[in-house]
């Protein structure tokens, strides 16, 4: 099928922010917000991903070497006005989302015909959450989206040490192997693609590129839970090792509940992890 770009970048642009939260895994809160008579501005769509980061998207049509510059302005602007930002989300998604924004991740995505190696190279070496995304259009009504760079201001989590449990009483080396193997699920989740990034929420983590495809909670007494973008319909349920959350309320976001309990169910939840990456 033949692909195209956009006739006008607002055709883009308006594509996504009534999608948003398909497409990005981002409520949508504005479009065009004006930043005021000091910045003389407007940014092109704002909303709050997933984990109650603030987000800014910033559309072109084609290649335009100012759009992280651009961006990033706007993102500098944002830093500096969250009460402004965080009344915005009040009004838009109640007093709930408001009290619950991540201002330790914010997030830029710009989204555009196409990205040079030099955009690609640039936002690697920034220190800002950045997420480069590739527009088509195919035939009259299919639009794609890909991921060309993702790169998080957070830093990852240190190598694991593997720690001396003998002469630990029984419930602390039940501690100790549940860290170890909350550990290694993280390892293995950051591993699965370059450019996977996580962010560390109060009651879960999370790992995405550009959307949530997993979400770790921390180590309980005897497992460790992983909540998947996959569809608990498409995958043959295992009574111990997985679990349809549809509709029950949990922590992060995602249908399937992988319970982690041994290195052996690590290793045999590889394949879900990589079906939600997939999916996400």
């Amino acid at each position: 099928m033949r692909q195209r770009l956009a006739e006008v970048e607002a055709d883009v642009q308006g594509l996504v922010e009534a999608h948003m939260e398909t497409l990005l895994g981002v409520r949508f809160l504005a479009s065009e917000y004006c930043t005021g008579l000091r910045h003389v501005g407007r940014i092109d769509s704002l909303g709050l991903d997933e984990n109650g980061s603030p987000v800014i998207v910033e559309y072109k049509r084609g290649v335009d070497a100012g759009v992280i510059n651009q961006g990033l302005f706007y993102l500098s602007w944002l830093m500096d006005h969250r009460r402004e930002f965080e009344h915005l989300v009040r009004d838009r998604l109640g007093v709930t989302a408001a009290a619950q924004v991540l201002w330790s991740g914010p997030r830029l995505i710009c989204i555009a015909g196409d990205f040079t190696r030099y955009d690609v190279h640039a936002v690697r070496e920034h220190r800002r959450s950045i997420d480069l995304v590739r527009y088509r259009y195919f035939g009259n009504d299919l639009v794609g989206l890909e991921t060309v760079a993702s790169v998080t201001g957070q830093t990852r989590a240190s190598r694991r040490v593997r720690r001396r449990a003998g002469g630990l009483q029984v419930s602390q080396r039940r501690i100790v192997a549940m860290t170890e193997l909350t550990e290694a699920a993280d390892e293995v989740l950051l591993s699965l693609a370059d450019g996977v990034t996580r962010v560390q929420r109060k009651q879960y983590v999370a790992y995405q590129r550009l959307r949530n495809f997993a979400c770790l909670i921390p180590p309980q007494q005897t497992k460790v839970l992983v909540y998947l973008k996959v569809d608990p319909k498409a995958v043959e349920l295992v009574p111990g090792f997985t679990r349809d959350v549809t509709g029950l309320g949990h922590h992060g976001t995602g249908d399937l509940e992988v319970q982690l309990r041994t290195e052996r169910d690590l290793e045999r939840a590889q394949d879900l992890f990589r079906a939600s990456y997939a999916a996400a």
